[in-house]
């Protein structure tokens, strides 16, 4: 064949630079997204649609007649409690749909931003840190399908979440909550998920590490959401209109039903959108905006081990919860002070106080309180023990199990650091909680209790430690099934105190069974018993590990 011959029969360039297509592929992209998030999306929508459903329904029996209602829109009527809910404009109206958005909107916009930074980052950033993105844009892809079609997917789970929130509340038949305040209602949650997807379609721009891309991604989720509770706990809320949440809770479904600040959260995505689409131009595929810091010549002695490394691995989602925490706690600590005129008159939380005991509503809240706390830093003790698996899957734990390092030792590092990690975050949680409890009550003494009460559920996390562990060693593919537990600890540990489930399905938690400091009297018996299941759970999912084969996708 002459070189003529062989020239003319050779195949055009794939990809953008055949057709002069950026987007070319994203279809096929989009598919195949849903089909891998087949299980997690829905996931994800339920918990988020029943959730919501869940804690509508209740307010029939929380508030049941229109004294509890006013009671309910008296308690939260200081600023730290508009800190905690939202603006006080929804004040004017003690209706069930006014109470559910005060109440959840600005909580659930979060949970909604997190889910949309999740699928951000799981289709774009993911993607290049494990080369997939690299193989598939040498076919026929262009340079902007990955993004676009993780972008469409954000918009079409966020849509799908507003229409069942819509449709569901709709269909409760509650007084205060109609249609068309519900259309508002799940569309406000649409406009804060596809908001948050697009800086984190910036973000991936900037770093070539997922985790570092989402860390960023939820910063920024959590600056507004601060930056709306010092807003609204102000007398004219200005910092709220520089905070996507604070527009959003300003369109005020079932109260004025307003549009138009939508708008607002639509024009920010699509600029964010866009900036994500011209910073992925300047760089590299599996590179970052942000060039990384010349490492070292020699390293220390510190990451020449197994906890050393590994605490160098998790050590930046370590520091954010850890800081998280304490802010987090500092802002429920400031509402002990108001506790008691906060929940007067209010029968169904009052009962689960006393169902608490305690020597007062003070310390009853705290424990309650502390639930939540506790939850948050479960979240990181799951991230923190599902580590090795996403470095097995990665195709980087081979090389190093290649060598003389054990699989015990290897994973042992990253459950030292989750388990001492989580009791670090712990600390930090009932530090920030007690500090700030001690100057809302002028009460110092509850600045030892408290922190005492949330350390007391180390046990708890280390057992939950042992339960991720057991399912990477013997169900590696179930592993992600780790999260029920934390999900679980918060349904049935705060909602189920207030919604009265039996006290059996509080008993298969292990966070159901560590005293309810302060409230109630310390019992070292159960938390040693955790702290053995503990040690238990570990040793098994260490045993299965060492007999299993390692799996890399």
């Amino acid at each position: 064949m002459t070189t003529a011959t062989a020239t003319a029969k050779a195949p055009a360039p794939a990809g953008p630079v055949a057709g002069g297509n950026a987007l070319a592929g994203t279809r096929t992209l989009i598919r195949f997204a849903l089909r891998r998030d087949r299980i997690r999306l829905p996931v994800w929508v339920l918990a988020l649609f029943l959730g919501t459903l869940m804690t509508a329904n209740s307010f029939r029996t929380l508030y049941s007649d229109p004294q509890d209602r006013a009671n309910a829109v008296r308690s939260v009527d200081s600023p730290a409690g508009l800190a905690m809910s939202g603006p006080r404009h929804y004040l004017g109206d003690d209706g069930f749909g006014s109470i559910l958005s005060h109440q959840m909107l600005g909580f659930m916009t979060v949970l909604v931003g997190l889910m949309s930074v999740l699928i951000i980052t799981r289709h774009t950033r993911a993607e290049e840190e494990t080369g997939r993105a690299e193989l598939v844009r040498s076919t026929v892809v262009g340079r902007h399908a990955h993004l676009a079609a993780a972008l469409s997917v954000a918009v079409l789970t966020n849509l799908a979440l507003a229409l069942l929130l819509a449709f569901g509340l709709a269909g409760l038949g509650m007084e205060g909550i109609d249609m068309a305040g519900s259309l508002l209602y799940g569309f406000d949650h649409a406009a804060a998920g596809l908001v948050f997807a697009a800086v984190a379609a910036v973000t991936v721009q900037f770093t070539a590490h997922t985790r570092g891309a989402s860390g960023m991604a939820l910063a920024v989720i959590g600056v507004a959401y601060v930056l709306r509770a010092v807003g609204d706990s102000g007398e004219n809320g200005t910092l709220s209109w520089l905070s996507p949440i604070g527009w959003v809770q300003r369109s005020y479904p079932y109260v004025d039903n307003r549009w138009w600040p939508l708008l607002l959260c639509l024009v920010f995505a699509v600029m964010c959108a866009a900036a994500g689409f011209v910073l992925s131009t300047r760089r590299d595929v599996g590179a970052g905006l942000r060039p990384e810091k010349p490492g070292s010549p020699t390293a220390s002695a510190a990451l020449t081990t197994p906890v050393g490394f590994a605490l160098r691995l998790h050590r930046g989602t370590l520091i954010g919860f850890g800081a998280g925490l304490f802010l987090m706690g500092a802002m429920y600590g400031s509402i002990l002070g108001d506790a008691e005129d906060m929940l007067k008159g209010i029968d169904e939380i009052q009962e689960a106080l006393d169902r608490i005991g305690g020597a007062g509503v003070v310390e009853s809240l705290a424990s309650m309180v502390m639930v939540v706390l506790t939850v948050v830093a479960a979240v990181y003790v799951v991230m923190a023990a599902l580590r090795p698996r996403s470095e097995e899957t990665a195709g980087r734990a081979e090389p190093l199990l290649a060598t003389g390092l054990s699989r015990a030792r290897w994973v042992g590092g990253h459950l030292a650091v989750a388990m001492g990690g989580g009791t670090v975050v712990l600390l930090l949680a009932g530090l920030g909680f007690g500090i700030a409890g001690a100057a809302s009550t002028g009460d110092a003494g509850l600045l030892p209790d408290l922190v005492g009460a949330a350390v007391a559920y180390a046990p708890a996390l280390w057992v939950t430690v042992g339960v991720t562990v057991v399912l990477f060693g013997w169900f590696p593919r179930a592993s992600q099934a780790a999260w029920i537990v934390p999900v679980y600890a918060f349904v049935v540990g705060y909602l189920g105190q207030i919604l009265q489930f039996p006290s059996w399905m509080n008993n298969l938690s292990p966070f159901g069974h560590v005293p309810r400091l302060p409230a109630a009297d310390m019992n070292w018996t159960p938390l040693l018993l955790l702290s053995l299941v503990a040690a238990g759970l570990v040793w098994l999912g260490l045993a299965g590990f060492r007999r299993r084969d390692l799996e890399t996708k």
